[in-house]
C-alpha cells in the first residue's frame, strides 16, 4: 500500500497524530514499532498497566533482565517491574526520537502510567511521576496521571516542573476542563518564573467506547419499560460517546480562542491536545473503526490497539468528522439527559472502574514478577506449601481476592487503621520498617559486642518478659553464641528456684546483665533487676556495677532515667510504635543477638528477602506473610481456632514466640486464634477438628520421622502448612512472615492485633496484691475446696467430690467438650523434669478427650498466651499448678520477696480467669517436693481418663 493510499498515513496529513495502544519487549525487539513510524505515520506510543500485564506476565521475554536485577540486587516486586517497564519505555522513546526531533517536542512520545494505586494521592503521585521521569531520561516521555480530583493539583505541579503529562481515565467533559485548566495554570505558573514552555506537552485521554457499552447497557433496559420512546432509544445506540467527545473538542477549541491561552501560545506553548483513548469497539455490532472514523479532527490524537490499526488501514475512511453534526451531537445529549440515561453519573463510575480495572491488571502484573522472583531467589528465602481441605482453601482465595480488591498488601504497610477496627492500629506498625533493619544501628551493637569481648566477658542474662525476652530465648537457642560472643540467659521468671539456678551459672565479674523492658516499669524486670544490681554491686562496688548492665527501653521510661542514675554502659532506645511481641527485629532481639557474637547486619540481610516477598508491592496471592494470615484467619472463623506448632530440633524453640504473637495479638473479645506448642505429635485419630498445623522444618536437621507423620496428618485431611528454613539462621524469615501473617489474621477475625486489653487485667490484680502486701505484710487468705495429702485444691465447691486428686480431677477434666482445649499453667520452676511431667499429662489429656493442650510457666505466659484464655473464646479448660518454693528470695528495697509475687500472680491470673467466666482449677502442691506432687497429677489423670 502506498503512503497516500494508507489510510492511517492519510490521518496523519489530516491532522490527527497516530499512537499505538501497546507495547511489548518483543515487538520492541522485532522492529514492530519502527515499522509503524515508516510505514503508518506513527507518532507516539501509549502504555498502562493492562498492557504491561500482557507483555511482562506471560512468556520469558523478561526473564533475563529480571535475573539481572535480581543479581545484582534483591528487590521487591514493584521495583523490579519499575527497571522492567523503564527500559521498554526507552527504547521506545528511543525509536521515537527522531519523530520528536523533526516536529520540534510537538510528537514523538511514549507514555509510562504512575501506579493506578496512587490515582487519589496527589503527594504520591508527585512523588512517582518524578522518580519516573528522572529514571527514564528522556525528553519525549509523558507521565500518565489519572484526571482525577486529586490528579489535577499533580497535574498543575508536574507541567509547572516541566514534566509532559498524558491525562488518563478522562470520561467527562467536566474533568477535561478541569485538567485543560490544570494544563494552562501549570504553563503560566512556568512562564513567571521565567521558564520556558514551548518544549512541554500534554495530552488528555478522553476515553470513548466505554461509555456507549454502559450507555447501550442503559438504552436496553429503558426499552423494557412501558412507554418507552422505542425510536429514540434505539437512535442513541452507538452514538452518545462520539457525541460527548465532539462536544469536548468544542470545549477544546473555546479555550484555545480565549486570550489567556493565545498569550501562553505567544511564547511557543503547544495546546494540550485530545486524546481519543479506548478506540477499540467493544460492541461487535459496529465497524471496527467506529471510533476513529468519526472523531478525525486537527491537533487531536488517536491512539489504538493493534487490532483497531489494522481495520483502519484496510477499510478507514478520512474525513473531518470530528466538527460535523455538532448539533445532531448536543441533540443526542440532551436525549440522552431526557430520558434519564445518567451519561454523568455513568463517567463518575467509569473512572473509579477505570481506576479498579488498572489496579487489577497491576495486581496481576505485579503477582507475575512476584512469582518469577520467588523462583529466581530459591533457597535464598524459606519455602512453604500448604495441604488445606477444599472448603478452607476456597475461603482462603475468596479472603486474599477481597484483600487484593482492597488493597491490604498497601494499607497494612501505610498503617490504616481502617484495615482493622480503625481505633489506633495506625499507632503500631513500626515493627514494619524495623523487619527492614530500619530501627536498629548494627555498628553501635558490633561495637558494643567487640568492647565486651576484649574485656572478656562470657555471659549475658537478659532480664525481660514477654516480647522482651521470647525473641532473644529464641535466637539464643536457635543460633547460640557466635564463639566470639557471650552466652545468653533469658530470665523471665519471678520463681526463687530459676532465679538462683541462673546466679549459680554465671560469674558477675564476666556477666552482662541486659534490663530489657519497653515501658520500663513492668514488674518482673523491676525487681529482677534490682536484684542482680544489687547482687553486682556487692561483688564489683558501687561504681564499677554500672558497666555490667545495658538498658533496652522506650525514650523518656523510667528504666532509661533509672540507668542512666546508675551509669549503666548502653542505654538502646526502642520505638514506641511497636508492640512487645512484635519487636524481635527491633533492638530487643537484635542487641541480644549481637552480644551472643552474631552479624546483626548480616542476619537483617538474610532477613530481607521474606521482608520484600511481604512488601507493600507483592499483591496477597503471592505474599507469603498475607497467605499464611488468610489461611489462620479464616481457618478460626470456620472453627479451626487452635494452630498446632511443631518444629525440627534446630528451630524447636520458636514456638514459644509464636504462641505469644498469636495469642495476644488475636485472643480478645471471645475470638482468636489458640497456640498450642510443645504437644507431642500424635496419630491424626487423636486429633479433632478444630486445628490447624505448622510445621517448621529446617533442612539441616533430619527430618524424615516427622515429616511422616505430619504428612499422615494432611493424607487424613487435616490442614497442614508446612515452612522449610534452609538453615536456622534464617529465623528471622519467619519473625516476619508470621508478624505479617498475625496482623492479617487480626484483619480476617475482626480484631485489633495490637492490643492486649486482658493481659494488662491481670497486670492489675498482681499489682493489688502486691501493694496490699507490701501494707500488711501477707496476701489474702484462700479457701480449700479439698486436699489430698500434699495436694490442696481452690476452685468451685463443686468439683470438690470425695475429695481426692482423682475425684477432683475427673470433675475438672470432665468439663472438657469438643472444640475445647485443656490447659496446664504451672506456675512453678521452669526446667526439664517439670517440662516433662507437665508434657506426659498433656498427652494424656490429649489421647483420652481428643482435645488440644496447651502449658504454660508463670508468670511469662501472663504476658503471651495469658491474653487468649482470659479475652480468647471460652473453650479452655485450666488447671493451675502452684507450690511452695524450695527457698525464697527477698526483693531489694522491697518487703515483698520473689515467691510472694509469683503466688500473687498466680492468684491475679485466676481471679481474671474466674471474672471472665473460665472453667478453672488450682492445685497447689505444699511442702516443695514439686516432682512428686507433679507425678501425683499425671498418675490420676490417666486413671480418671481411661
Amino acid at each position: 500500500m502506498t503512503a497516500t493510499a494508507n489510510p492511517l498515513t492519510r490521518l496523519a496529513e489530516a491532522g490527527q497524530a497516530i499512537w499505538l495502544d501497546f507495547l511489548s519487549r518483543e515487538f520492541l525487539g522485532q522492529g514492530g514499532l519502527d515499522k509503524l513510524v515508516r510505514e503508518d505515520s506513527l507518532t507516539g506510543v501509549t502504555s498502562n498497566p493492562s498492557i504491561f500485564e500482557k507483555a511482562m506476565g506471560h512468556g520469558t521475554a523478561y526473564d533475563e533482565q529480571l535475573h539481572a536485577i535480581l543479581y545484582q540486587a534483591d528487590a521487591e516486586p514493584g521495583d523490579v517491574y519499575e527497571q522492567l517497564a523503564v527500559r521498554d519505555i526507552q527504547q521506545a522513546a528511543d525509536a521515537l526520537r527522531p519523530v520528536y526531533d523533526r516536529l520540534n517536542g510537538k510528537d514523538g512520545y511514549v507514555s509510562l502510567e504512575v501506579s493506578p494505586y496512587l490515582a487519589y494521592d496527589t503527594e504520591g503521585t508527585l512523588a512517582e511521576a518524578r522518580r519516573l521521569w528522572q529514571a527514564v531520561g528522556r525528553p519525549n516521555l509523558m507521565i500518565k496521571v489519572p484526571g482525577t480530583p486529586a490528579g489535577v493539583p499533580a497535574i498543575r505541579q508536574l507541567i509547572a516542573e516541566g514534566i509532559n503529562v498524558n491525562v488518563t481515565l478522562l470520561f467527562s467533559r467536566q474533568a477535561y476542563r478541569a485538567v485543560a485548566q490544570a494544563y494552562i495554570e501549570g504553563l503560566e505558573a512556568r512562564a513567571r518564573e521565567g521558564k520556558p514552555i514551548d518544549r512541554i506537552a500534554s495530552v488528555a485521554s478522553f476515553f470513548v467506547s466505554r461509555i456507549d457499552t454502559r450507555i447501550d447497557k442503559k438504552i436496553d433496559e429503558a426499552l423494557k419499560q412501558p412507554g418507552a420512546d422505542t425510536a429514540t432509544l434505539n437512535g442513541l445506540k452507538g452514538r452518545i460517546a462520539i457525541a460527548n467527545a465532539k462536544l469536548a473538542y468544542q470545549d477544546y477549541l473555546e479555550m484555545i480562542g480565549e486570550d489567556r491561552w493565545k498569550a501562553l501560545a505567544q511564547r511557543g506553548a503547544q495546546p494540550q491536545r485530545l486524546l481519543w483513548a479506548s478506540t477499540g469497539t467493544k460492541n461487535p455490532a459496529y465497524p471496527a473503526t467506529l471510533y476513529v472514523d468519526q472523531l478525525i479532527g486537527p491537533d487531536t490524537v488517536n491512539t489504538m490497539p493493534t487490532a483497531t490499526m489494522d481495520a483502519f488501514r484496510d477499510s478507514g475512511t478520512v474525513a473531518p468528522t470530528l466538527t460535523q453534526d455538532v448539533e445532531d451531537a448536543r441533540r443526542a445529549l440532551a436525549d440522552a439527559e431526557r430520558l434519564n440515561l445518567d451519561l454523568d453519573g455513568i463517567t463518575r463510575e467509569l473512572v473509579h472502574d477505570g481506576t479498579r480495572q488498572f489496579c487489577d491488571a497491576f495486581d496481576a502484573l505485579l503477582a507475575a514478577v512476584a512469582a518469577k522472583r520467588l523462583a529466581y531467589l530459591g533457597e535464598q528465602i524459606n519455602g512453604v506449601s500448604y495441604d488445606l481441605p477444599k472448603p478452607l482453601s476456597e475461603a482462603v482465595e475468596q479472603c486474599l481476592d477481597r484483600a487484593r480488591a482492597d488493597g491490604w498488601t498497601r494499607r497494612l504497610w501505610r498503617g490504616d487503621a481502617a484495615m482493622w477496627t480503625g481505633q489506633q492500629e495506625d499507632r503500631w506498625v513500626g515493627w514494619l520498617p524495623a523487619g527492614q533493619g530500619r530501627q536498629i544501628d548494627a555498628n553501635a551493637i558490633a561495637a558494643l559486642a567487640r568492647d565486651l569481648q576484649a574485656e572478656r566477658y562470657t555471659h549475658a542474662v537478659l532480664l525481660g518478659m514477654g516480647g522482651s525476652s521470647l525473641g532473644p530465648e529464641v535466637l539464643a537457642q536457635t543460633l547460640g553464641e557466635s564463639g566470639q560472643g557471650l552466652a545468653l540467659h533469658a530470665l523471665d521468671s519471678t520463681n526463687p528456684d530459676e532465679i538462683c539456678a541462673v546466679e549459680r551459672g554465671i560469674d558477675i565479674a564476666r556477666t552482662l546483665f541486659i534490663v530489657s523492658s519497653k515501658s520500663g516499669s513492668t514488674l518482673e524486670p523491676e525487681i529482677l533487676n534490682a536484684h542482680f544490681h544489687a547482687a553486682a554491686v556487692a561483688a564489683l562496688g558501687a561504681e564499677a556495677a554500672g558497666r555490667h548492665f545495658i538498658a533496652i527501653t522506650d525514650p523518656g521510661s523510667k528504666l532509661e532515667a533509672a540507668a542512666r542514675e546508675a551509669g549503666y554502659r548502653a542505654i538502646f532506645h526502642g520505638d514506641p510504635t511497636i508492640g512487645g511481641r512484635y519487636s524481635v527485629l527491633s533492638v530487643f532481639g537484635m542487641v541480644p543477638l549481637g552480644v551472643m557474637g552474631h552479624n546483626v547486619a548480616h542476619f537483617m540481610k538474610t532477613t530481607q528477602p521474606m521482608v520484600r516477598a511481604c512488601g507493600p508491592t507483592s499483591p496477597p496471592t503471592v505474599n507469603p506473610g498475607f497467605r499464611l494470615g488468610a489461611i489462620l484467619g479464616e481457618a478460626a472463623r470456620a472453627g479451626r481456632d487452635k494452630v498446632t506448632i511443631f518444629a525440627s530440633p534446630k528451630v524447636a524453640t520458636i514456638g514459644s514466640w509464636l504462641e505469644q504473637l498469636l495469642a495476644e495479638s488475636t485472643g480478645k473479645h471471645g475470638k482468636g486464634i489458640v497456640p498450642v506448642d510443645l504437644e507431642p505429635i500424635g496419630s491424626p485419630d487423636v486429633y479433632g477438628q478444630d486445628r490447624v498445623f505448622a510445621y517448621l522444618r529446617c533442612a539441616e536437621d533430619d527430618n524424615a520421622q516427622l515429616d511422616a507423620k505430619v504428612q499422615a496428618l494432611a493424607a487424613a485431611g487435616h490442614p497442614v502448612i508446612r515452612i522449610t528454613l534452609p538453615r536456622a539462621a534464617a529465623i528471622g524469615q519467619e519473625f516476619f512472615r508470621w508478624e505479617v501473617a498475625t496482623a492479617v489474621a487480626g484483619a480476617v477475625i475482626g480484631i485489633d492485633p495490637f492490643d492486649q486489653p486482658d493481659v494488662e487485667a491481670s497486670k492489675v490484680k498482681t499489682r493489688a496484691l502486691t501493694d496490699a502486701y507490701e501494707r500488711t505484710g501477707e496476701l489474702a487468705p484462700e479457701t480449700p475446696i479439698a486436699q489430698d495429702g500434699d495436694l490442696v485444691f481452690y476452685g468451685d465447691r463443686a468439683l470438690a467430690a470425695d475429695g481426692t486428686v482423682e475425684g477432683v480431677l475427673r470433675a475438672h477434666l470432665g468439663r472438657l467438650q469438643a472444640g475445647d482445649y485443656a490447659a496446664v499453667l504451672a506456675y512453678i520452676a521452669r526446667n526439664a523434669a517439670h517440662e516433662r511431667q507437665i508434657a506426659a499429662l498433656r498427652a494424656t489429656v490429649r489421647d483420652r478427650r481428643k482435645v488440644a493442650t496447651v502449658g504454660g510457666f508463670g508468670p511469662r505466659f501472663l504476658h503471651s498466651t495469658g491474653q487468649a484464655y482470659k479475652g480468647g473464646p471460652n473453650s479452655g479448660v485450666f488447671l493451675q499448678i502452684t507450690a511452695d518454693p524450695a527457698r525464697d528470695l527477698p526483693v531489694p528495697g522491697r518487703k515483698i520477696s520473689f515467691g510472694t509475687v509469683q503466688a500473687a500472680q498466680a492468684i491475679g491470673d485466676l481471679q481474671v480467669l474466674a471474672e471472665r467466666g473460665r472453667r478453672y482449677l488450682r492445685v497447689h502442691i505444699r511442702g516443695g517436693d514439686v516432682e512428686s506432687g507433679l507425678a501425683r497429677l499425671v498418675k490420676a489423670a490417666r486413671q480418671v481418663l481411661n
